[in-house]
């Protein structure tokens, strides 16, 4: 079988069941919350300041830092489940070289979670666009922030599902990955922060408000590399 008809395999794995549904909703969630936030948030004065500018809307929709951690769950949940359900022993045998089998998988993880990635921002976008109008303010953000918002949102979920799917790979068991995934990305990043802080410009969720271009601890290059370096490192690690 040829590696683009197994990455459609995979793919097809993916989307034949609920559980992008499940995450869509969320994303869904997250972006009526941000709509609450627009419509009835105040500042301690009364006002809504934190929409004057079109830096604290981008600030306010941008999602890569989210992007990371949900994107990271579904990757967990992705592939973990394959090894719970028993799927993952048919594609090895169909498939008997197995790295190619894994990278298939993997490849597919990476497109759902940047699909993802890409769908939180947009919805997230719209979501505050619509109510703005209910407030004293318009919608600032100019085009080309918005295609670096979406762009930085599909890259962040890219590389947060591969993580994810790397604690997946490892645990091969849902509850068991899911939690492993929360612990890396929501409980540690600021455990590792408080114990050095030093740490707190190369934690994920930093990274990708970097490459999103609402943080500017460091370069936007130096960001990526940093994210594609920590996806490489946690895979080395799982393969030996």
């Amino acid at each position: 079988m040829k590696n683009a008809q197994l990455v459609r395999s995979e793919i097809r794995r993916l989307t034949t069941t609920r559980m992008p549904l499940a995450f869509l909703a969320v994303l869904g969630a997250l972006a009526a919350l941000n709509a609450a936030v627009v419509a009835w948030g105040a500042d301690a004065d009364g006002t809504q300041t934190f929409l004057s500018t079109a830096l604290d809307q981008r600030s306010l929709i941008a999602f890569s830092a989210n992007s990371v951690i949900i994107a990271g769950l579904f990757g967990a949940t992705a592939v973990a489940r394959g090894y719970g359900h028993g799927t993952a022993v048919h594609v090895f045998l169909a498939t008997p070289r197995r790295l190619r089998a894994q990278l298939a998988q993997f490849t597919a993880v990476a497109l759902g979670g940047a699909v993802l990635g890409l769908a939180g921002v947009a919805m997230t976008a719209g979501a505050v666009a619509a109510v703005l109008p209910l407030t004293e303010y318009g919608f600032m953000v100019s085009t080309s922030d918005m295609i670096r918002l979406l762009a930085a949102s599909s890259f962040a979920g890219a590389a947060g599902a591969l993580l994810g799917g790397g604690i997946g790979a490892l645990v091969r068991n849902t509850g068991g990955a899911v939690t492993g995934a929360v612990l890396v990305l929501v409980i540690a990043p600021p455990l590792v922060v408080q114990i050095a802080g030093g740490a707190s410009n190369w934690i994920p969720p930093t990274l990708a408000n970097v490459v999103s271009g609402v943080s500017n601890e460091m370069a936007v290059l130096v960001a990526v590399a940093a994210l594609v370096l920590g996806v490489l490192d946690e895979h080395a690690g799982r393969r030996q």
